[in-house]
């Protein structure tokens, strides 16, 4: 409340100067010409009275204000010569920028609210948490101390209604500039029955966002790691770092996490990790490190990163960090521009699958990519230019293929240059039909080390060229309709001849509408496609005046010959590809559908995904389906066939449930069942949560674990929780 012995005096200075010794009635608006902090000090009051140019006396709605500040009391006397304050509630003190609103039936303060004694004070932080005292004083204008205190954040309805939670205690200080509150003879109560007790007790209020301390603490329960508890402690260092140090103790484990985050002018880093002791395993010391960042650089260049690292392969598993199969970790530096790209990036893999060794798989990968544009006025069309540069490394030295079950040499290391020029441009004809034409001219160069069944260099010189041909109708209806039927088709070719370097990067080709109308549709440039290529498709959309929408598009590869670098689950394995159908709707009730599939001449579906939605306020539903079927070239002995559920739904305002489900078709079992259940109101909220992993590879141990946190809202829970507030009748 500083400030307010400036807002006082002049109130006194302008009633002197402005008023008689006799009563003013009627509404009297005493405005003081006086300024405090630029601020113009104003009282309102039905009566005003000036006694002997010493005393001041305001009755009536008697209101205060003074900038964002609002006193509002029954009667305010004001005595100069002992500058002694006297009000009379009902007394109401708004300091809206502190966030704190005072209550009192009586109080006697100095001229500033620095000093004096309040009667049957309740103090509300933040709309939020609420202090009830017999008494408060104020201290030096900074503290607040209450004597024989309930704090509580749930909303009492009646002078007889217990809340649900409350910390009773002999004496608590509220330090505004702090922030924080210091409990003495703590004892919280639940329906008003004892719980526990603490000689001392500091927490902070509910305005302070990063107060050091301890978080809410969550007990868990594994199958594998026993029964436990999870404590965080949270330390912030300045106003731009922070560190949270997480115990996790159970029967079986002891466990330090940790999260450590720091903002820069120009980015910010994250760092997440944990160190692990366990009775159930001889290892030693397991643990776990993520960091990435992100960072402007000089010259519009981004640096990113995200480094990931682990002790062995199943503790993420087992401590239900991450369900990641490989974790890769990569740095990047980027500049996009309107007519230019540029990017680098160095990445490093690491398996935590049983069957696969470190050695042997492409451990190390870094790339170097550019392209641009050009346009000249004398001559139509686009220019383009593209470099890359890109390479793998292995551990291994071995110059063939061992033991393992895959089909990669198990110590070729491989580097290669690819470098395109293109020009392209684009026509409207007779008839709306549109036109498209490109040239391109790829220069590749392939270096492959330990590698005894391929060439240690190879390069190529290809041309290529493509004709596209779309022809869009267009319907409106007098409703507001609109519906597009595009038919499609792409005349492409290649010259040259398959390289006999490594495939290394394009042994997962994906077919799908993205690049039905390309000249190759492998992932990367260590692949080609060669020859004559025809690709036609229909493209069919439409937007209702109701607001749903739905899109289809059918296609189809046919070839010159077949491409034996192509897999039987990629759909191009034969002249005549598989057919793609992909589709999707969506309307404004929030059901959304999509799905994408290959289908072959045996009209079976040899790859597919599907997800269905439903999203609004109340809930959240969804269901995915993905189906592969075996492909050896691929490394994939047995078909792929799940379904996920997974859900949101709020049952009332107060109860909400979420639900996951991944079952495996082809294996006929489940994998993975979550269930979680919050309950909040505006004082309080439970979050349970209960997992079952069924494993399904050799280095993971199936296991349960449930969660359970409790908090209490007004310490160190986000928001005001306004919207769970009750209404008292």
């Amino acid at each position: 409340m500083r400030g307010s012995h400036r807002l006082i005096a002049c109130f006194f200075a302008a009633a002197v100067t402005a008023a008689t010794p006799a009563m003013l009635s009627a509404q009297t608006d005493v405005t003081a010409s006086a300024q405090a902090n630029g601020d113009p000090a104003l009282l309102v009051a039905d009566n005003v009275l000036v006694a002997q140019d010493e005393r001041l006396i305001a009755t009536g709605n008697v209101e205060a204000l003074q900038g964002d500040y609002r006193l509002s009391a029954s009667r305010i006397i004001y005595d100069r010569s002992a500058d002694q304050l006297t009000i009379e509630g009902p007394i109401r003190i708004a300091d809206p920028e502190q966030g704190i609103l005072i209550l009192a039936d009586q109080a006697e303060l100095d001229e500033g609210f620095r000093n004096g004694l309040i009667k049957g004070a309740r103090l509300v932080i933040d709309q939020h948490l609420q202090l009830a005292a017999v008494e408060a004083a104020r201290v030096e204008g900074r503290y607040t101390q209450l004597s024989r205190v309930a704090v509580t954040s749930c909303q009492v309805c009646g002078p007889n209604e217990t809340p649900l939670w409350q910390i009773r205690a002999s004496k608590v200080i509220h330090d505004q500039e702090a922030r924080q509150l210091y409990f003495d003879n703590a004892q919280f109560r639940l329906m008003d029955v004892p719980i526990f007790w603490l000689p001392r007790l500091r927490v902070p209020d509910p305005t302070l966002d990063r107060a050091r301390g301890f978080l809410f603490p969550t007990f868990t329960s594994s199958t594998l790691l026993g029964f436990g508890i999870r404590t965080p402690y949270f330390i912030p260092i300045g106003d731009s770092q922070d560190i949270t140090l997480t115990p996790h103790l159970t029967t079986k484990s002891r466990t330090l996490e940790f999260r450590y985050r720091r903002a820069f002018r120009n980015g910010d880093v994250t760092l997440l990790g944990a160190v692990s002791g366990e009775d159930f395993r001889k290892e030693g010391a397991r643990g776990y490190l993520f960091a990435e960042g992100l960072f402007d650089l000089p010259r519009d260049y981004k640096l990113r990163f995200d480094i990931r690292a682990v002790s062995d392969e199943a503790y993420l598993n087992d401590y239900n960090y991450s369900s990641d199969e490989r974790l890769a970790s990569n740095l990047t530096i980027a500049r996009v521009q309107t007519d230019r790209r540029v990017s680098f990036s160095l990445t490093n893999y690491q398996s935590l699958r049983d069957y696969e060794d470190n050695e042997t798989q492409p451990g190390i990968t870094a790339s170097a990519y550019t392209d641009r544009r050009f346009f000249f006025d004398r001559v139509p069309g686009e220019f383009r230019l593209s470099a890359e540069l890109s390479g793998l490394y292995r551990e291994s030295d071995l110059d063939v293929d061992g033991p393992d079950d895959d089909l990669l040499v198990d110590g070729r290391d491989a580097a290669r240059m690819n470098i395109e020029a293109s020009w392209r441009n684009r026509w409207t004809l007779a008839g709306g039909l549109r036109a498209g034409l490109s040239t391109h001219l790829f220069f590749d160069h392939y270096v492959t080390d330990q590698d005894a069944a391929v060439p240690d260099r190879v390069t190529n010189v290809t041309p290529g060229a493509a004709l596209e041909l779309r022809y869009p109708l267009v319907r409106r209806s007098p409703r507001g309709a609109r519906t597009l039927l595009e038919p499609i088709m792409q005349v492409g070719w290649v010259g040259g001849e398959r390289g006999l370097n490594a495939n290394e990067e394009s042994t997962r080709v994906e077919f799908d509408e993205a690049n039905l109308l390309s000249l190759s549709r492998f992932p990367a440039a260590d692949r080609r496609e060669h020859g004559t290529t025809l690709a036609a498709g229909l493209r069919w959309m439409h937007e209702a005046p109701a607001g749903w929408s739905t899109a289809l598009t059918v296609g189809r590869v046919w070839q010159d010959t077949t491409d034996p670098e192509f897999s039987r689950s990629s759909g191009l394995d034969n002249e005549t590809s598989d057919w793609l159908i992909a589709g999707r709707f969506a309307n404004p009730l929030g059901i959304t559908l999509s799905a994408r599939g290959l289908l072959d001449e045996n009209d079976r579906f040899s790859k597919a995904q599907a997800r269905a939605g439903w999203s609004n306020t109340r809930m959240d539903l969804g269901a995915s389906y993905v189906l592969l079927t075996k492909d050896v070239f691929e490394e994939r002995n047995n078909t792929v066939s799940e379904w996920t559920f997974d859900s949101r739904y709020q049952v009332t305002r107060n109860w909400e449930t979420a639900t996951e489900v991944s079952y495996d078709l082809a294996d006929r079992r489940l994998d993975r069942v979550g269930l979680g259940l919050q309950y909040q109101n505006e004082c309080i909220q439970v979050d349970f949560g209960a997992t079952r992993e069924f494993a399904s590879a050799t280095n993971l141990e199936p296991s349960t674990e449930f969660d359970l946190t409790i908090a209490l809202k007004g310490f160190g829970i986000d928001g005001s929780a306004k919207e769970y507030r009750r209404i008292c009748r």
